[in-house]
């Protein structure tokens, strides 16, 4: 009876699919912001997700003694009475038949009333959770997490704002028949005992509870989920190589673009280099032709290999050369391998 009033109560508030009802009068003082809840979807075939209360809190959790210094906020919601009828026949009614053992006989509807007065929200204030879990870590020896973790469809999640009464309530279920123009119509010859149950609680009871899903990382940290896009649960050791290979792919190709970029202005360079040494007469681009320029010589008569040419054998092909000029030096070699036409020339018109 308890939770069809609070499946009511949220159904008709709404909240943007955000509210979940209390399950439960015994569990009611469970749900109180910072509590820890355990998220399950039953099965593939309901949709829905099973929320059961746990009795820790998220400081319980945490590595150190410290409290949690977000603060929680109330204030007064709405006044809550509602009457509504219930058919026997679907699934609402059975399980309130069922939840409360009520008398049925000759009966085809249920009527149930809900009397919560003015009810208050109470939520914690997100900003300030959020700064202070940035230099918390969780304590993976906490026998709620180690449980958790083993299951993949488990995912642990902080209560974040609970509605709750301000002064004793009642819940009454009446059956009977269906009236025309009465809601009911009890037939006297027709109504053993056993037709009305009805049940009071105290204040302060909690109804509906809000959460936000845990997304905790293989060191410690942890994510609070503030969006119905983020998903909870805990980083496997299988995602997080993945990603540590996605940024090392990313890191290559980022820097394998950048090689490859260089070496293309070489080209392109040596490319415009060249063209302007053939577009212009002999007289003006053969140095070597000219007094006290440096000489051309064949490396392999002083026993030095044949080897990539300085300024052509850089770039895509390595192109290589037995010559090469004794009176030039680069990165301490004492010599500097050129081929004779034109790198020859063009190296000793940069150099000159």
């Amino acid at each position: 009876m308890f939770a069809a009033a609070t499946k009511s109560f949220v159904k008709q508030v709404g909240d943007g699919g955000r509210l979940v009802p209390v399950p439960s009068l015994s569990e009611a003082d469970k749900y109180q912001p910072l509590s820890l809840v355990v998220k399950k979807k039953r099965c593939f075939l309901f949709p829905r997700y099973k929320f059961t209360s746990t009795p820790f809190t998220l400081k319980d959790i945490l590595l150190g003694d410290r409290e949690i210094s977000a603060g929680i906020s109330s204030y007064q919601l709405l006044n809550y009475e509602d009457e509504s009828d219930v058919s026997l026949y679907g699934r609402r009614g059975n399980h309130i038949v069922n939840d409360v053992g009520i008398n049925v006989t000759g009966s085809d509807s249920i009527a149930v009333k809900a009397s919560f007065g003015i009810v208050t929200k109470h939520e914690v204030e997100v900003s300030t959770l959020l700064k202070e879990i940035t230099t918390r870590k969780i304590n993976f020896d906490h026998s709620l997490i180690r449980q958790s973790r083993s299951s993949r469809k488990a995912v642990l999640c902080v209560v974040m704002e609970s509605i709750r009464t301000t002064r004793q309530c009642s819940l009454s279920v009446h059956a009977g028949i269906r009236g025309e123009a009465m809601r009911f119509h009890f037939m006297d010859e027709q109504n053993p005992k056993g037709r009305d149950k009805a049940i009071v609680f105290p204040a302060h009871t909690t109804i509906a509870f809000s959460v936000f899903e845990l997304f905790i990382y293989l060191d410690g940290a942890f994510d609070l989920c503030v969006t119905s896009v983020s998903k909870g649960g805990f980083e496997r050791e299988e995602t997080a190589t993945f990603a540590l290979l996605y940024r090392l792919r990313n890191i290559l190709f980022e820097r394998n673009r950048r090689v490859m970029d260089v070496i293309s202005r070489s080209q392109l360079y040596l490319d415009d280099l060249f063209s302007d040494y053939y577009e212009k007469p002999l007289s003006m681009t053969d140095i070597s032709l000219k007094e006290g320029t440096h000489i051309r010589v064949n490396l392999l008569n002083h026993n030095i290999p044949k080897g990539p040419c300085i300024l052509c054998g850089m770039g895509n092909f390595k192109r290589e050369t037995v010559y090469g000029c004794f009176q030039c030096s680069v990165d301490g070699q004492k010599y500097v391998r050129l081929h004779a036409v034109p790198c020859f020339d063009i190296w000793h018109k940069r150099m000159k």
